[in-house]
Formats: C-alpha cells, structure tokens, sequence
C-alpha cells in the first residue's frame, strides 16, 4: 500500500490536540467570527454549517477560531472541539501547529477505485513531491463508476491520473462542477408540481395518495426497506410539531444511486419530499447531503431557492464526511449540530427524532419514485418487478463491468441479467468470480449465486442482503482477501467509536485478517459479539464481508492451511 496514510479522526476514539481549561478569547478570532456569521442566527444545531463556514473561508479550523465560534453559539469550547474532531472534513489545528498546505488533493481508496487502480495512482502522486499539497487517501466518494477518482479541492477528476491532478493542482481548479439536468422551470413546464398543487388544495387526499402508496409496495431505498406508507401513517398519528427528514448522505462505498438522480432530475425527488411533508403534517424539511457532493450542493440550493416560499421550509444542511450519519438517528444527531452517534432506542425516530419531534426520514430515491407511481398507478409499479420482486430499483453498478453506472431495472432483477441487459456483460478478459449485492455491509456472493434476483428477503439466507443496492462486480483477477481487507478498513476507519463492539471488533477484525492466513473461529466468534452488541447497523453489517467469504469461499482458506 502506498505511504499517504488517511487522516486520524481525533474524536472518534483518539485523543484530542487543542483547548485548555479557561482559554482567552482571542479578539482577532472574535472579530472574524462575527463578521463571517453576520446576521445569521446563533443557534446550537448550526455549529457544523459554520465549521463549514470557517473552514471554507481559512482552509482550516484554528483554536481561536473554534473558541470564537463556541463562544457566538453560546456552548462550551470542549462541545465545539468534540464536534468538530469528530468528522473527517474539517481540520482542526492547535496554537503551535503548522497551517495546512494551500492545496489539499484527496485520492478515494473505496473498493471500486481499489480495483481501477488507486494504489498505483497514490504511489505515483507521492514519488511527484508536489509542493503546497496536503495528499490524503479517503474512503468512498461516489464516482465508482469512473474510478479512480480524486478531488483537488471541491473538484472531482474521475478517472483521475497523476497529468490531470497536477495540471489541476496548477491551475488551483478547486471549485465542483455544476450540474442540473432539468432546472425549476423545465419541470413546472413537464407537469412537475402538478400532483403536490392538488394535495394542498386537497383535490387529492393524502389519505388516496397513502392508499395508491401503500397499494404499491413502495419501500425504502436506503437499505432497511422499510415500507414507505407505513412510515408516514406512523408519523402522521403523533401530535406535536413534525419534522421530515431526506437522507441524500449516501456514503456505503459503492453507492452513488441519489447523486445520480440529483443531478439529472432534482425537482421529482424535491416534489417527493414536499409530498410526503404534507402526508404526515410537517412543516420543516431537512435535506441533509453527503459533504462530497460540493456541485450538487450548489444546484440544489439554487432550485430550493426557486420554490414558492409558502410550500414548505427546506432547510439544506451539509454532511462533513462521517459514513455513519447515513444511519437514520446518527444524521438526527448530525443535523442537531453534534456529532454523529447513533441513539440508542427507544424512542424511534417517529415517535421523538429531530428536535425531539416525530420524524419522518426518507432516502432521495424512495421519495424520486412518489410521483410516477402516482401518475401510473399502483398496479403499474407491482407489475415492474421481475423474479418476485416489486416495482424498479436504481442499481449502482460498478467493478469489472464493460459499461458501470446507475441502471434503471425491474426489482428482483439478478447479477447476470443485470450485468447482460444493462451493463454490455463482463469486461473484456474477465470472467465474474464474485460481487457485492449491496455495498460494503451487503457481504460477498459468488459468482454461482449470480442467479439470486436482487431485492428484499432474497439474500438474507446467504448471510447477505440488498441494501441500498450497490453492485460491485469482481472478476478472476482479483484478490477477494485484498476485498476483504479493503471493506473491513473501510469500517474500522469510520466507526464512530462510541459503542466497544464496533471500535474494537473493526479494529481486531482489520488485524486479524492483515495476513496470509486467517483464526477462522475467532473471527466467527468475533463477528457474533459485533452483531449482538453493536448499538447501530455499523457495527453490526462490519463483520459481513469476511464472514461470507469464510462462508461462500472455503476453498482460500483450505489453500492457505496446506
């Protein structure tokens, strides 16, 4: 592996390196603080959006700073520094550190960029001695399709090669790509809004639009599969102010399903949102989205700002590089402006989420499909599964695959007719030896379950499951220990180090399976104890990677005893 280490995340279970009891303001920070705050409101669950804020605007989060802000918020400097040490995108420095370089080039080392070449890419960029650059290696990015990929800045190069980053290192090309494919106007123009305009003025009734829902089958495409209709109603019969919540934190290596929809057609998944607001009586809307998404962000805030403003609040709030507050009440947590833990239960999240309030959380691709099931029909959508399954699915495809990216299918679909009818089949001088049905967290199958269709309840058996349906297809040529490895870094790096079953089974999990050969038994005993213990589905999906290839590949192990 290359010598470029990831950053260390001080409040995941490291120490912290700035603060001391009593510290002085320091009226310099002071006075930058309140300048770049401005008229904005000084309130608690705002702390990461001014993080962002401060270090957009310095490149960096200095003590002073930190205090200053602490000290605007009206919260104590060690809760500010605890939040801020807590997620990966902000660096945070102490008085006697040195300034962070101008430039910082980050390289994904996610599974799909594995494959495409990221280590060679890293040794490269550090044989290139580039001068003023901070390299880091990061986990997934959401580009899998076109691995390897890199961001110099906010400005994804994918695929990525050592000419390109350093012309783009020259040239300080740090800003991310805008991209919309259909803005405000052409979607009022192709009847969006049409069916939330009935809503409110009850034309339709959400108790028809529940029923065509629920009818449908319509369920969660974040990974739990929840059933969509059941979740309202649920939120729906509490009393009190409600909040909804869009999960666009998208951040299982392999997935890159709601960035893709985002950028092509953000409006139908806005107008899912508006319509599912109204269902169970919220007012506010929080679109919490992946920190990675720097173009989108900025597109999605120029759309949000076009629709009428008696509609609904959507407040946009941004990620800051934690994979766990894609777990529902860890991104409640986030939203609130702390770090991300996940709540232990009860209360569930509809009956006290956010704020305390019953909430409402859906992924960006539940709510994208609201409209066209409702303009369709329930019947229509049963009737695009295939093998059992129920309605489409946005497959992320990516791997040894001749054409990767977002495939559009009948649920319940299978690896091979997947990877024939929407992907062009293998790519060339690779034969599938195995794949990732739903992420990182979804285990590993073989290539003789290939045949499996794709959906909810179809996996489980097999020790794995759909997930959020990222597809990551391998080949003979791969290394499926080096798979392994590569997924249980990627857990052990983001756990979020509140709960010892997952800090300490990711990390001894990473140990254990470091060499040639593996305690199998161990590793079995140790993946139980994850999964009994764990507080969140983190700690509990980390062991699965290696205990289905213990399970669905014996033959790597009788080799390495022999």
């Amino acid at each position: 592996m290359s010598d470029i280490a990831r950053p260390p995340h001080p409040g995941r279970g490291g120490e912290g390196r700035i603060g001391r009891k009593g510290r002085k303001p320091d009226p310099r920070a002071e006075a930058e603080i309140a300048v770049l705050l401005g008229a904005r409101p000084r309130q608690r669950d705002l702390l990461i959006e001014y993080l962002h804020l401060i270090q957009d605007s310095f490149g960096q989060i200095s003590a002073g700073h930190l205090a200053a802000l602490a000290g605007e918020l009206r919260i104590g400097l060690a809760e500010a520094f605890e939040v801020a040490t807590f997620y990966a995108h902000f660096d945070v420095l102490a008085d006697e550190d040195a300034p962070i370089p101008a430039l910082t080039l980050r390289v994904c080392d996610g599974i799909a960029c594995q494959l495409a070449g990221a280590e060679e890419l890293l040794s490269e960029l550090a044989a290139e001695h580039l001068a003023d650059t901070r390299i880091q290696r990061v986990p997934c990015i959401g580009r899998c399709a076109c691995a390897p990929a890199a961001v110099v800045g906010q400005n994804v190069i994918a695929p990525a090669d050592v000419t390109q980053l350093r012309d783009s290192l020259a040239r300080k090309a740090v800003s991310g790509a805008q991209i919309c494919g259909i803005d405000y106007e052409s979607y009022r123009a192709q009847g969006g809004y049409r069916l939330f305009a009935s809503l409110l003025s009850e034309n339709i009734s959400a108790d028809s639009v529940l029923d065509v829902i629920d009818r449908a089958g319509l369920r969660g495409m974040g990974g739990a599969g929840f059933p969509a209709a059941r979740k309202w109603r649920a939120v729906r019969g509490m009393s009190g102010v409600k909040a909804m919540i869009v999960n666009g934190d998208e951040g299982e290596p392999g997935t890159f399903k709601d960035r893709v929809l985002l950028e092509s057609d953000p409006h139908r998944c806005l107008e899912g949102a508006l319509i599912a607001a109204t269902l169970v009586g919220a007012q506010d809307i929080y679109f919490y989205l992946r920190d990675e998404y720097a173009g989108l962000r900025v597109v999605l805030a120029r759309e949000i700002a076009k629709l009428p403003t008696m509609w609904c609040r959507i407040h946009l709030r941004r990620g800051a590089g934690a994979y766990v507050c894609g777990e529902e009440s860890a991104l409640i947590e986030s939203l609130e402006g702390k770090r991300g833990y996940p709540r232990q239960r009860p209360p569930l999240p509809f009956e006290a989420g956010l704020f305390g309030r019953p909430t409402c959380t859906n992924n960006v691709e539940t709510l994208f499909f609201i409209r066209e099931i409702m303009e369709k029909g329930a019947d229509w959508w049963r009737a695009q599964g295939r093998n059992g399954g129920i309605g489409l699915r946005h497959y992320s495809v990516s791997g040894r695959v001749r054409n990767p990216g977002v495939k559009c299918g009948p649920a319940g679909l299978t690896l091979n007719e997947l990877i024939a009818e929407h992907c062009g089949g293998m790519a060339q001088n690779h034969v599938l030896q195995a794949y990732l049905p739903g992420g990182a967290s979804g285990g590993i199958l073989p290539a003789a379950l290939a045949d499996l269709p794709l959906d909810f309840g179809t996996l489980e058996a097999h020790g794995c499951f759909i997930g959020s349906a990222a597809i990551v297809v391998f080949s003979d040529s791969d290394d499926l220990k080096d798979v392994a490895r590569n997924l249980m870094h990627f857990f052990a790096d983001e756990s979020c180090g509140q709960c010892t079953p997952c800090r300490m089974g990711t990390a001894k999990a990473v140990q254990l399976i470091s060499g040639k050969d593996w305690d199998l038994d161990l590793l079995a005993d140790l993946g139980d104890v994850m999964r009994d213990a764990s507080i969140c589905g983190l700690g509990q999906a980390a062991p699965n990677p290696v205990l289905s290839l213990m399970r669905h590949f014996p033959q790597l192990f009788a080799e390495a005893a022999q």
